[in-house]
């Protein structure tokens, strides 16, 4: 699998645990942990053949929940498994919905509504509004959100990232010119007001 398919895959199967290498044909595996952090706290067990200490630490800063270095027997990594998924179950805490005024977001079903109405939103939307979502009523730089939705490679194109706010607004805005849900912080990013 590659890096791209593995955020493809935590993003629209919500699994219930990730088996990340981090050594993945198309990057890092260390992206796809930054990347999975910002919309899930889906349990990551990180499998290496790296066994430097700054890997490892760079790997459970990152979000991973636990690191087994290569080689390991089949027997730990199952032990390892279901202290993961104990762990997830009893901190499992997070409503099944989140509202935000008259918008209701369920990241386990990756669905959102306004009022009573579904609202579709495109993959990168949807991310987006999951990344603001998950750091409601805080700024998410410029840098952040284009780093975590579209990857390292754009971190310095805003403008995508103008489009797609743009696009949030006018379907989850009452008034798109006049914003009150997804707000800019001028130079900074945006920040999705709590209610």
């Amino acid at each position: 699998a590659t890096a791209a398919e593995a955020r493809r895959l935590a993003a629209t199967r919500a699994p219930d645990l990730i088996v990340l290498d981090l050594g993945l044909p198309d990057g890092d595996g260390k992206t796809v942990i930054e990347t999975v952090r910002a919309f899930s706290a889906v349990p990551i067990i990180v499998l290496s053949a790296r066994d430097q200490e700054i890997e490892k630490i760079a790997a459970l800063d990152l979000g991973a929940n636990d690191y087994v270095e290569k080689p390991f027997g089949i027997g730990e990594l199952l032990a390892r498994i279901r202290v993961a998924l104990r762990h997830a179950a009893a901190h499992d805490a997070r409503p099944a919905a989140q509202l935000f005024g008259d918008v209701r977001l369920d990241l386990d079903h990756r669905l959102v509504q306004r009022g009573d109405r579904p609202v579709h939103l495109t993959p990168k939307e949807f991310d987006l509004f999951a990344l603001l979502a998950a750091h409601a009523g805080r700024v998410v730089t410029h840098r952040q959100a284009l780093t975590q939705i579209w990857g390292p490679a754009h971190h310095d194109d805003v403008q995508y990232l103008r489009v797609v706010i743009a696009q949030l607004r006018a379907k989850l805005e009452a008034d798109p010119g006049q914003p009150q849900l997804i707000l800019n912080e001028a130079g900074v990013g945006y920040r999705l007001v709590a209610l």
